[in-house]
């Protein structure tokens, strides 16, 4: 399985920065960083970072199985329910998580003063996610295969590959 880093540092590991000036709805503003694959049983370990500026990943859900760990701040997440209302979920640092595959869609950002957390994916297929436009139309997966080809171009995901987390 190859490993990109060895330990947690978050000073020392390279974050690759994601934004999106074009967005309008909410601010796109994060940064990850990959820790480790294994392309054949459909694992991706990576760590997120929220500046405390309000900046959100893409409205997305988790089609992988996905554990979240809070290690520092606070994750808010606003949840889309199946009958239309949003439902607020704060972790805060400590906390952890566990999603099966098929999770809701939801919205996330790092609280006042942002948030560092892990993610593990398991997506036996290969699909980690699954990304929404404004309306929840114009779905677009992204896999494994993607997030590493990006890691090792030098590159993010962009809005032609698809987009990060």
């Amino acid at each position: 399985m190859p490993r990109i880093s060895e330990r947690y540092d978050p000073e020392s590991i390279e974050w690759r920065h994601l934004t999106d000036p074009e967005h309008t709805d909410f601010k796109i503003d994060f940064e990850y960083s990959l820790l480790g694959y294994d392309l054949p049983s459909g694992r991706l370990d990576m760590m997120l970072r929220f500046k405390g500026n309000g900046g959100h990943c893409r409205r997305h859900r988790h089609v992988a199985s996905t554990v979240t760990l809070i290690l520092e701040g606070e994750q808010h997440v606003e949840e889309m329910q199946p009958d239309g209302s949003t439902k607020s979920i704060v972790r805060k640092a400590g906390d952890y998580a566990l999603a099966s595959t098929d999770a809701l869609p939801h919205l996330e950002r790092g609280g006042p003063d942002g948030c560092t957390l892990l993610l593990s994916l398991q997506a036996p297929d290969g699909v980690l996610f699954e990304y929404f436009d404004k309306n929840m139309e114009n779905r677009r997966n992204l896999t494994i295969q993607q997030y590493v080809d990006s890691w090792q171009r030098g590159s993010v995901p962009g809005a032609v590959e698809a987009a990060v987390a």
